[in-house]
């Protein structure tokens, strides 16, 4: 008889464990990536497309792919290109106006590059970032104009 509270308490002691692990998790979450103003929205290439023919908008867009992709499936007209994701140099390829409109695209809304780009920009106190989730594969299918570009002008010249 004494098996089945003895079973009972460590069945407890695992569910609080686990639960224990969870909140820390939650936990860390939160502090390493606070939701607040300091986040990026994220936008449909559309909109981007919208702003970016609003002569008034003055939005500044950046291309955060590898050169592979962009040799093979091009960058948006008037992108600018950096040169690393995730190890950019902020004051060089960056506006030096903190209130610019910045918006970063990568491949499609799986990947987190750009993210990881706008992450930095908000990090060197940039106010104004937006990621266009839709990459260049949303848009090119909503037909939107591309520059097909050559190996050497994937690098990056910024």
């Amino acid at each position: 008889m004494r098996r089945v509270p003895a079973l009972a308490v460590v069945t407890l002691a695992i569910v609080f464990a686990f639960a224990a692990q969870a909140s820390a998790q939650s936990l860390r979450i939160l502090i390493d990536d606070p939701p607040g103003p300091q986040k990026f929205k994220v936008i449909r290439a559309d909109e981007l497309a919208n702003m970016m023919e609003d002569p008034s908008s003055h939005v500044k867009v950046y291309d955060a792919n590898l050169v592979d992709t962009r040799e093979r499936f091009g960058v948006i007209d008037g992108a600018h290109l950096l040169s690393s994701y995730d190890n950019y140099n902020v004051a060089k390829e960056l506006p030096t106006d903190k209130n610019a409109d910045l918006v970063f695209y990568c491949f499609d809304h799986r990947c987190m590059a750009s993210h990881e780009a706008a992450r930095r920009a908000i990090d060197a106190g940039y106010k104004n970032v937006s990621v266009m989730g839709d990459g260049i594969v949303g848009w090119r299918i909503m037909g939107a104009p591309i520059h097909q570009v050559t190996e050497a002008e994937a690098q990056s010249k910024e």
